[in-house]
């Protein structure tokens, strides 16, 4: 079979009708498909997203609604005003090198596997496989840190809602747990019904986050009778910590802005479902942040604004702080109006979430590094995506949440795990780009000159923070407010790296190719024809 029959006869190569897109997105699909051939494998999935819509995706995980507010609360007492609102530039320029590296390297490697597989390209020969396995494991850790983090949060401010609507407790752990199952349930569901619901409800979700910022500030710009002064908002530092090292606390504050800064590298893990893959998800990588970079500072900004006189200590000891911002503000009604603004935004940010850390686990397992890879590679031949992988992503972010019965600081550390995690998967392929020289070619999307220093200021903030998020976060320490995000990244760095040596580095190759040309076209064909015959019999 050609590939302009593959296109444009009976079967299009990513399983969608003939004519289901304008025929400048079929080429586009076609040079894709092309793409993906090259590196290896089969258009499994089904190519359904535009650009926007894998901006989309990696906005919507950021979410400004859901990271900067979750922690606010953290930031309230580690730091304060000051952190929260000259930490956010700050750690997001930062970010933003750290997404222009990344950028630079998917329009080279567009695949679902994205940085494992990155990794497995630029590192030598010798030692590709081992750098591709942690790179790998410490991608899926971080993913379902980030999932956990997010629906997690969600519960907490669905518990603070149901408190204002119904007197229902948020000082009760068991009660934010329950509403976290349902949270991770529902998510589930939606990315079972397929991408393209998903990718309709992620570009939504850019919208209500803008608008949605848009209205917050304006309340509480104009309806409070008293807003903090500037020197209030910028400079009042605020430590309830039990450190007495402000230069400490103020860095360990910062995990507010860059657990916010997280999950962007969704566009990477989409870029098998995305047109112009090559140039498309680079550009939903960088935009995503730098969006988020502006529209989050207004909102960090406006809401320790409008923090009321003499109850700073009411909303930082709260277990959901910006409610009681909002209700001391504006009142009861203003702030269930304000809050149900916020619970839809996280609920968009954790249903992309699922959708990222399903197709990162799909990927994996494709390679066979995941136990189990068998089940969680496979493809609903219906939707055309890893429903099992699905339900992995969200019964493992379930177990990460469980410790919040007992710690106090659990959530605290199941963001930091998101954080360290993520962002080793997201430099280590940037730092074996930096070693590999002239070894790398760059893509149609590409820093030129800049790659280089760029390169190597990702690296080094990389390494700062992977230290600082696994310090003590509250004094004197104790078992129930430890960090334990150290164990989680000890896990990791220990339990993958001792299964590497001890097995999987004699079976482990790193990513597999699927087979030549015709053999991938053959698998195309396949989950197409059973994708209609199950059409057919619904």
């Amino acid at each position: 079979m050609t590939e302009d029959k593959t296109v444009q006869g009976t079967l299009r190569a990513d399983g969608a009708p003939p004519g289901a897109v304008s025929p400048a997105a079929e080429s586009a699909i076609s040079e894709d498909v092309k793409t993906l051939h090259e590196l290896g494998y089969a258009q499994e999935l089904l190519r359904g997203m535009g650009g926007f819509s894998n901006f989309a995706i990696s906005f919507t995980i950021i979410s400004i609604l859901a990271g900067t507010l979750t922690l606010y609360g953290y930031g309230m007492n580690t730091g304060g005003p000051v952190d929260i609102n000259i930490g956010w530039p700050i750690v997001g320029l930062f970010v933003l090198v750290v997404g222009l590296s990344m950028a630079e390297i998917c329009s080279v490697f567009p695949t679902a596997g994205g940085l494992y597989f990155w990794a497995a390209k630029l590192a030598p020969e010798k030692s590709r496989a081992g750098w591709s396995w942690m790179v790998g494991w410490f991608d899926v850790m971080g993913e379902v840190g980030v999932t956990a983090g997010i629906d997690f949060g969600l519960a907490l401010f669905l518990s603070a809602e149901l408190d204002l609507l119904f007197g229902y407790s948020t000082a009760i752990p068991w009660h934010i747990i329950v509403i976290y199952a349902v949270v991770l349930l529902l998510h589930g569901l939606l990315n079972t019904f397929g991408v393209k619901l998903v990718a309709f409800l992620n570009d939504v979700s850019v919208w209500w986050h803008c608008i949605g910022v848009l209205v917050i500030i304006g309340v509480l710009a104009f309806v409070p009778s008293h807003h903090q002064s500037a020197s209030f908002i910028f400079t009042k530092f605020v430590n309830n910590t039990g450190f007495h090292a402000p230069v400490y606390v103020f860095l360990i504050g910062l995990l507010l802005a860059q657990y916010t800064f997280t999950g962007y590298h969704a566009s990477i893990h989409m870029t098998e479902e995305t047109r112009n893959s090559r140039t498309a998800p680079s550009w939903g990588i960088v935009m995503s942040i730098f969006i988020s970079l502006i529209f989050g500072w207004i909102l960090l900004i406006g809401i320790t604004a409008a923090i009321q006189p003499g109850t700073y200590s009411t909303a930082a000891a709260a277990t959901v702080p910006p409610a009681q911002i909002f209700l001391n503000a504006i009142g009861h009604t203003g702030a269930v109006l304000l809050m149900a603004i916020v619970i839809v935004a996280q609920f968009y940010c954790g249903m992309a979430s699922v959708t990222s850390n399903s197709r990162m686990i799909y990927a994996f397992s494709r390679d066979g590094a995941i136990p189990g890879s068998g089940l969680w590679k496979r493809i609903n031949p219906r939707t055309r995506t890893p429903t099992n992988s699905v339900w992995l992503a969200t019964v493992a972010a379930f177990i990460l949440g469980l410790p919040y019965l007992w710690s106090a600081t659990a959530y605290a550390a199941v963001t930091s795990i998101a954080v360290i995690g993520l962002y080793i998967a997201y430099v280590t392929p940037v730092y074996l780009k930096l070693r590999a020289g002239d070894r790398f070619k760059p893509g149609p999307w590409n820093l030129g000159r800049w790659s280089k220093p760029l390169g190597w200021t990702a690296v080094l903030w990389t390494c700062f923070i992977v230290i600082l998020f696994v310090l003590p976060t509250v004094s004197p320490v104790t078992a129930t407010n430890f960090n334990y995000s150290i164990v989680a990244v000890s896990v990791v760095l220990f339990g993958a790296g001792g299964w590497y040596l001890a097995s999987a580095r004699k079976w482990f190759t790193g990513p597999k190719v699927q087979g030549s040309a015709a053999e991938l076209e053959a698998i195309e064909r396949e989950l197409a024809a059973v994708g209609r015959a199950m059409e057919g019999r619904s």
